[in-house]
């Protein structure tokens, strides 16, 4: 039942795999070579620089093995399941294929299975999806929602559409009667059916990927091995000519033998391996002030050859979190702004020592009214937020009865009776479907709401309605209907939430692009939210293209897309390593970015992989060769700029001892030649 177990290297055979490097067999061979000879400080010195090199890369070998260990580790929580009738804990990795299995909020889920019951159960699947909004998960029975409806109760945006194309069946997302190991209950309760565990889970695909793929050679370090090949091979065709010349010409063979021997030592390049050590090492020390870890040292000189740079959405670029950005009342046209004091303006959007206007604040109020507290949905943490800075705390009142969102109607609904004794009122948020079936909405008027909500879509925003009652009768509190479909619920506006673009991204783009590098934006998100985050930190977004496109085009179609498409949304995991692969077969040398389970194949696959340390995943922090400690994307451009420092640095290093060994060379076969 759990991923499989990886084909784990012990230092024995690690060792044997760096041993038959060649830069590190010649340091080894030289300084037994020196031994032999008698000379035993050089060969000392020799060998210790080799222990170190080898030490070194050993234990960055160890830690990259501990990728898939975590991503078991992630996939195995604790869980909860019926069994002879009675509910028992068991390890995530005993629950089996059939099991019911119980989850609520806080849980997470510890294998793939299909919804049997839930009530108003909301899932975090950003590990999976990269999307940053929890998904609304319900059973598939007759008259419930199809696959693909509007999650959260939150409008679609423009652009995606319901079912069909986009609907993601591998891996989260829109699968609304399907939960997946690893992913987090971020709100309710339901039962579900084991459908899958271990390899068989969307979780064990990431891992079976991870497995198959193989680490680039650094590029520098591919060029120094054929040096030192090619050194060798001189060597010993120089040391053949030495031994018979001498051999010939004064007929000592002993001399010509030592001769011959020296000859190759001169040849040896072995100030190779101790630059690259030494280089590494202090390009390590200084990348880490930049607040950066480098867990492989090899990656810092790719790192100044890096031409493309493939970055996730969702807490790469973005903050990961939901902030309240725009409140549109009932009459707002979409051309005011709100500002420091706009009296009854009803349309206020987020700017920096604004406040919010009296008309949105009570749009604003009803929200946090008809919202859980407390609670893990992104969106009701955005409007408690906002709702307390925006005006002075208030007492909230108790909740007299609160209706959970239902397949038939999208939307949350609590009715509240105010802490000061008087009467109760009903506050929902939710679709604007459902809010203008609660608030019995004329045509018209619906199809005025819609071109707000789309107006506001085009700019990546979701969208939800808001409406409440007026003060209700006591005779109607005390006997409520079933539904609140039955109270008489006014249209108050919409509230509009983003996942907000880090304040440095801008210029950390624009500081690529000026270095030549492209940048790429790869995300779980809708098309319409990626083009709008990639507009607004300057990324090219003519094209978008996503997960359903990219799947009908051949590689090499991909490859030509690849020139000109800097956009990708809707992409799945196996969508992202092929993404990625297709760029190094450009001849790209390619850093990936991510922070998410999802992300790891590819960071794995790529020439540099890059993760969040602080909201990064251990299985993307596993799989990655630097690590950004405080998740700072503009940390990733210091890094690169370093990186070329220091390549360019190591190049100047590598060209001297390659113009030094050539007079060695020359100065020990020369008089031999003649005669000296």
């Amino acid at each position: 039942n759990e991923l499989p177990a990886p084909d784990r290297r012990g230092v024995l055979r690690i060792l044997v795999e760096v041993l038959q490097q060649p830069m590190l067999a010649l340091l080894v061979g030289a300084g037994a070579v020196y031994f032999l000879l008698g000379d035993r400080i050089e060969a000392l010195l020799l060998l210790a620089f080799a222990c170190l090199s080898i030490a070194i890369t050993i234990i960055q070998e160890t830690r990259s093995e501990h990728v898939l260990e975590a991503l078991r580790n992630l996939a195995s929580p604790r869980a909860t399941v019926m069994r002879d009738g009675r509910r028992i804990v068991i390890a995530g990795r005993e629950v089996v294929r059939g099991d019911l299995m119980v989850v609520a909020e806080g849980d997470r889920v510890a294998a793939d299975a299909l919804l049997e019951s839930s009530h108003d159960l909301l899932l975090d699947e950003s590990l999976l999806t990269g999307e940053s909004v929890p998904v609304r998960k319900a059973p598939q029975h007759a008259g419930s929602a199809p696959r693909g409806s509007t999650q959260s109760g939150s409008v679609r945006p423009a652009g995606a559409q319901p079912g069909g194309a986009s609907v993601v069946t591998q891996s989260g997302g829109e699968t609304t009667d399907q939960v997946f190991a690893g992913t987090l209950v971020v709100r309710g309760t339901g039962t579900a059916r084991v459908s899958a565990t271990g390899v068989r889970s969307e979780m064990g695909r990431i891992g079976r990927a991870l497995e198959r793929i193989e680490t680039a050679q650094p590029h520098l370090q591919a060029q120094i091995s054929r040096l030192v090949r090619n050194f060798a091979i001189v060597g010993l065709l120089a040391g053949v000519a030495a031994v018979l010349l001498t051999g010939l010409l004064r007929g000592s063979w002993l001399q010509a033998l030592l001769s011959g021997i020296a000859l190759g030592m001169s040849m040896m390049p072995e100030e190779f391996p101790l630059v690259l050590a030494v280089f590494m090492a202090m390009g390590a020390w200084r990348i880490s002030r930049a607040r950066v870890l480098t867990r492989r040292a090899a990656a810092i000189e790719t790192l100044g050859a890096t031409t493309v740079l493939c970055t996730d959405k969702t807490g790469t670029l973005t903050e990961n979190r939901m902030t309240v950005v725009e409140i549109m009342g009932s009459g707002a046209d979409g051309g005011t702004e709100g500002g420091a004091d706009v009296g009854n303006s009803s349309h206020w959007r987020k700017r920096d020592g604004t406040a919010v206007s009296l008309s949105a604040r009570v749009i604003l109020e009803a929200a946090r009214k008809a919202s859980g507290y407390p609670s893990a949905d992104p969106m009701d943490i955005a409007i408690h937020l906002l709702a307390d800075s925006a005006a002075a705390p208030v007492a909230p009142g108790s909740v007299v009865r609160a209706y959970g969102l239902r397949t038939d109607l999208l939307a949350m609904t609590n009715v509240v009776s105010p802490g000061t004794g008087g009467p109760a009122s009903a506050h929902a948020k939710g679709a604007i479907e459902a809010i203008a079936e609660l608030c019995h909405l004329a045509p018209a008027q619906i199809s005025a709401i819609r071109v707000q909500a789309d107006a506001l879509a085009r700019d990546g925003i979701r969208v939800l309605g808001v409406a409440q009652t007026p003060p209700l009768p006591a005779g109607l509190l005390q006997h409520l209907p079933d539904s609140p479909r039955g109270l008489p619920f006014e249209y108050l506006g919409l509230i509009g939430f983003a996942d907000p673009l880090r304040a440095n991204v801008p210029a950390a783009v624009a500081e690529c692009r000026s270095a030549g590098i492209r940048v790429v934006m790869i995300t779980g998100d809708y098309p319409v939210t990626a083009r709008a985050i990639a507009q607004q930190a300057g990324i090219e977004a003519n094209e978008v293209l996503d997960g359903s496109a990219l799947e009908s085009i051949s590689d090499q179609e991909l490859a030509l897309r690849l020139k000109s498409t800097s956009v990708f949304a809707r992409i799945r995991p196996e969508q992202k390593l092929r993404i990625v692969e297709c760029l190094k077969a450009n001849g790209e040398i390619v850093a990936m970015t991510g922070d998410g389970v999802n992300d790891a194949p590819a960071i794995k696959a790529a020439h540099i992989g890059i993760a969040m340390g602080g909201r990064g995943t251990d299985v993307a922090r596993e799989a990655s060769a630097i690590v950004l400690l405080d998740d700072d994307f503009g940390s990733i451009v210091k890094t690169i700029r370093l990186g070329r420092r220091i390549y360019d640095n190591l190049r100047k290093a590598t060209e001297y001892i390659v113009e030094v060994h050539i007079p060695i060379a020359g100065l020990a076969l020369l008089p031999l030649m003649f005669g000296l």
